[in-house]
């Protein structure tokens, strides 16, 4: 990679300093100064380290440095100097990350009374934090409505608590939290807790509802992931006994906003 140490350099300059970049990769700073002064080549394993910081890949680092300027994304969030709020990602990381991997997510919506939309959700550590990334299929064959929705956000884990903040991607985003429960430390394939966000067939209304999340591993068949989602009747087989119990109890009513207030 003829270009590796003026790209380093490149990368290197949108970090607040050497040494914060060194803590955030967990490479020995005296070892990276080699790297930038072209006194030695990091391994390709550290090399992969470095690029996956920068949401790159390792080959990205051999590019000319115009085109890598181009590719060079966003740098890493800084969270030492971000708002307070983001200073609240990842929170307690380890914990977070027994976590990780693909769900079947349900919930109930004004938009669908009497129904259960299922939809598919997953996390994946990048850069320290851990990202969450939703899709939501929807369909009424009788009013001819199709939506697919993609969300993206960030979780955090307190007190046993994981918080999950997304927003939709596209030309209207809203935003939406959701808190979910683990059982306990053995048992991680039903998250429970709520949501809250707005409806999209009634005048967008906040509204707040019960919310059960499904561990389906880290490598589940998507094409039938996806195949899943959509509004269910409360009575379908498709829904698991302890998804139906949950969303079906008495006390689990969907609270809306009315639109006159």
């Amino acid at each position: 990679m003829p270009h590796l140490v003026e790209n380093l350099k490149i990368a290197c300059a949108t970090q607040r300093s050497i040494s914060h970049l060194c803590r955030a990769i967990d490479i020995n700073r005296q070892q990276f100064n080699r790297y930038i002064n072209g006194q030695t080549r990091p391994s390709a394993h550290n090399l992969a380290r470095i690029a996956k910081y920068f949401d790159l890949d390792a080959a990205d680092f051999g590019l000319v440095p115009r085109l890598f300027r181009e590719r060079l994304r966003k740098p890493t969030l800084d969270l030492n100097q971000s708002s307070e709020l983001l200073k609240a990602f990842p929170g307690d990381l380890t914990a977070l990350r027994r976590h990780i991997g693909y769900f079947q997510t349900y919930h109930r919506s004004p938009s669908w009374p009497g129904m259960v939309v299922c939809s598919c959700s997953r996390f994946v550590e990048k850069g320290g934090l851990v990202h969450v990334k939703s899709m939501e299929r929807l369909r009424d064959a009788g009013n001819g409505i199709q939506q697919f929705s993609k969300y993206v956000g960030l979780a955090a884990f307190y007190r046993n608590r994981i918080f999950i903040t997304e927003r939709v991607v596209g030309p209207n985003p809203i935003l939406s939290q959701t808190i979910l429960l683990p059982f306990d430390e053995y048992q991680r394939v039903y998250l429970r807790g709520t949501t809250m966000g707005v409806s999209w067939r009634r005048e967008n209304l906040p509204y707040a509802s019960r919310m059960i999340w499904r561990h389906v591993g880290a490598e589940p068949n998507l094409r039938e992931l996806l195949s899943r989602c959509g509004p269910l009747p409360l009575s379908s087989r498709q829904l698991p006994p302890t998804v139906r119990s949950f969303l079906a109890d008495p006390s689990a009513e969907v609270y809306a906003v009315p639109a006159e207030y």
